[in-house]
C-alpha cells in the first residue's frame, strides 16, 4: 500500500481492513473549491499542524460542514514540502496514541495544496499571492515556533535578513516574516480585504508577537517609501487585519520508530523518515496524544471557518489568557517540570515511566491539587480540576508518548518563575492563604539545586540539559558534595533571592530556609533524594 491518492484509490479495501480511517469527502471537488475560493492557509507544515488542525479540518470535510480544504506553506525548510508532502500528494498518517494501548490510524487528506514560501521562486510565490488576493480568504495561521516571530538576535540586534528586507521592500524579501508581510501587502493592494493572522504557536500572547513583527515591516516599508502609505494603517486596524491570541495544547513528539514499524506491518510502503539539509526530521506520519485543546480569541474581521464544530473553542481575549495561565501556572507545566527535575535525578528516560513511581505521582498531585488549585486562574470554559485529572491520569502516563525528562528540563531557569512563582505570588496576595503552607513547591526548588550538581541520586554524573543561565547558576552549588551535609548554606542566598528566576525573592518571603533545609537533606549520600521524598511526600 502506498500513501498517495492513487494508492488509496487502488487499495482502499486494504487500508480499511488494516484499520485506517480514510477521507470520505469528494477529494476532487474539494480541491477545485479550494483553488477557486480558498478560506484558510497555514504556515508551518510541521507535526502539530498535521496532527491537530489538519485533522480537525478533515472531520469538517467528512461531515460536509466545510467544502474547501487547507492550503499549507513552509517558509523555513522547503524540503518539508518537496520531500515529504508532495511525494505523498499532501497526505499524511495520524497515529493517535491512546493511553489504553490502542493506536488509532487516520489518513489525513484535508491539505489540498502545499507551497514553499520562497519569494525567489516565481511560480510558488505568484500562486501564494493569488491566494492572498482572494476575497474568500479568511485566515492565515502559523505554527512556526516562538523564535519564528523574532526580528532580532540574542543581543537585540536586527537579524541581517530582516535588516536587508527593511531596506529592500516587499518585492522579494528573504526573511520568513518579510515574505508573509509581502503577501499581506499584496492583499492590501488588491482591495484592502480583511483577514485574521492567527498564531497557533505555544507561546504566551502569541498574537502580539505576530502583530509586532508584521507592523514593524509595514512601518519600515511605509516610512522608507517602499510601500503605499496606507499599508501601515491597514495592518494596525483590527477591523482589517486582526491578530488573535490563542492557546494550543497537544503533545506531538517526533515521529517514533515503533509507530513506523507498526505502519509497515500493515503493508505501507515508503514511510522512511527524511532528515533535511536543515536537520528537520520529517516523516509521512505523525504520532500524537489523543488529548488536544485549541482556544482562539474570536476576532475575525472577514469571517471565520466553523472550527468550533470540530472542537476548537472561540472566546474573548481575556478568557484565552486565563486558559493559558491555568495550564502554564497550575495544571500542566508545573507538573511536567517537577517530573523533569526528579526524573533526571532518578535516572529516568521517559516521563511516562515516572508515573509508575508512587512518590513522584503523589508529589505532582500534591503540587497540582493541594497547592495549585486553591489559587488557579479559572477560565470558566475548561474546568481546572478536570484538566489536572486528565493530565495525571491520561496524558502524562501515556506509555506511547516518548517524551523525556531531559528534554523537558531544558531551560528550567526560564520556567520556574511562571510555573511556580505565580502560585507563590497568589498565596502572598491572598487574605486567606499562607505562603508558609507551601511545602512541595519548595521541594521542587531544592530538587533543582540538587539537579544543578550534575550527579543523580545513585551517584552517577549526568549533563544538565541546555539552559541559558547554566553557567551563572551552577557556581552556587559547586562547593557542595552529594555525600557531605553542608555546614553553611548562605552561599545559596544570592540565587534564592533572584526574583527573575523564581518569580519572587525567596528570602524576603521566608521560603528560602525551607528550600535550603530540603537541599541539605538531599546531600546525605546515595538515595538521599529518594529519602527526602519519602519523608515529606509520603507523610506530609
Amino acid at each position: 500500500m502506498k500513501l498517495t491518492l492513487e494508492g488509496i484509490r487502488k487499495d482502499r479495501d486494504a487500508f480499511e481492513k488494516a484499520g485506517f480511517r480514510l477521507p470520505s469527502f469528494d477529494y476532487e471537488k474539494i480541491r477545485e473549491n479550494t483553488e477557486s475560493r480558498p478560506v484558510w492557509i497555514h504556515f508551518g507544515a510541521g507535526n502539530i499542524f498535521k496532527a491537530f488542525q489538519a485533522n480537525v479540518m478533515q472531520s469538517l470535510l467528512n461531515e460536509g460542514i466545510m467544502d474547501t480544504g487547507l492550503v499549507a506553506a513552509e517558509g523555513y525548510d522547503y524540503e518539508i514540502i518537496e520531500k515529504s508532502s508532495r511525494p505523498h500528494d499532501n497526505l499524511s498518517i495520524l497515529a493517535t496514541l491512546k493511553a489504553d494501548n490502542i493506536v488509532e490510524k487516520t489518513v489525513v487528506g484535508s491539505i489540498m495544496k502545499s507551497y514553499v514560501l520562497d519569494s525567489k521562486n516565481d511560480r510558488e510565490f505568484s500562486a501564494l499571492k493569488k491566494i492572498f488576493s482572494s476575497p474568500t480568504l479568511q485566515m492565515a495561521s502559523f505554527t512556526i515556533t516562538e523564535k519564528g516571530y523574532s526580528l532580532t538576535d540574542g543581543k537585540g540586534q536586527l537579524l541581517s535578513s530582516v535588516s536587508e528586507d527593511f531596506a529592500a521592500g516587499p518585492a522579494s524579501p528573504d526573511s520568513y516574516l518579510g515574505k508573509v508581510v509581502s503577501l499581506l501587502y499584496e492583499r492590501y493592494l488588491k482591495g484592502r480585504m480583511p483577514i485574521a493572522m492567527v498564531s497557533m504557536d505555544n507561546c504566551s500572547h502569541n498574537g502580539d508577537k505576530l502583530y509586532a513583527a508584521v507592523t514593524a515591516f509595514a512601518r519600515e516599508w511605509c516610512d522608507r517609501g517602499l510601500a503605499e502609505a496606507g499599508f501601515s494603517a491597514y495592518v494596525h486596524n483590527p477591523l482589517s487585519v486582526s491578530f488573535p491570541w490563542t492557546m494550543i495544547d497537544k503533545i506531538t513528539p517526533r515521529p517514533d520508530a515503533k509507530v513506523e514499524a507498526l505502519l509497515k506491518q500493515d503493508g505501507l510502503e515508503d514511510l522512511d523518515p527524511v532528515i533535511t539539509s536543515k536537520n528537520t526530521y520529517i516523516a509521512p506520519f505523525v504520532n500524537a496524544e489523543e488529548c488536544e485543546y485549541l482556544v482562539i480569541e474570536d476576532s475575525f474581521p472577514g469571517g471565520r471557518p466553523p472550527l468550533d464544530k470540530g472542537g476548537i473553542i472561540f472566546t474573548e481575549r481575556e478568557t484565552v489568557d486565563k486558559v493559558e495561565k491555568m495550564k502554564v501556572c497550575t495544571c500542566l507545566n508545573p507538573l511536567h517540570t517537577t517530573l523533569a527535575i526528579f526524573g533526571c535525578l532518578f535516572g529516568y528516560t521517559l516521563i511516562s515511566e515516572e508515573m509508575k513511581n508512587p512518590l513522584l505521582k503523589k508529589l505532582i498531585k500534591l503540587i497540582g491539587y493541594k497547592e495549585g488549585l486553591p489559587v488557579v486562574v479559572d477560565p470558566g470554559i475548561i474546568d481546572p480540576k478536570a484538566f489536572i485529572d486528565e493530565v495525571v491520569n491520561v496524558r502524562i502516563p501515556n506509555p506511547f508518548l516518548p517524551d523525556t525528562p531531559q528534554r523537558i528540563a531544558t531551560d528550567t531557569s526560564q520556567k520556574l518563575a511562571i510555573r511556580f512563582g505565580e502560585t507563590i505570588k497568589a498565596y502572598e496576595k491572598s487574605p486567606s492563604l499562607n505562603t508558609a503552607d507551601l511545602k512541595y513547591i519548595p521541594l521542587v526548588f531544592a530538587g533543582w539545586l540538587r539537579y544543578l550538581m550534575g550527579v543523580d541520586d545513585s551517584g552517577n554524573t549526568f549533563t544538565p540539559s541546555p539552559d541559558p543561565l547554566l553557567d551563572s547558576v551552577t557556581p552556587y552549588v559547586a562547593g557542595f558534595h552529594p555525600d557531605t551535609p553542608p555546614a553553611d548554606l548562605s552561599v545559596l542566598d544570592g540565587l534564592l533571592s533572584n526574583d527573575k528566576i523564581f518569580g519572587v525573592n525567596l528570602i524576603s518571603i521566608g521560603m528560602a530556609e525551607l528550600v535550603k533545609s530540603y537541599f541539605a537533606e538531599m546531600l546525605q549520600g546515595k538515595g538521599a533524594v529518594k529519602a527526602v521524598l519519602e519523608k515529606y511526600v509520603e507523610q506530609p
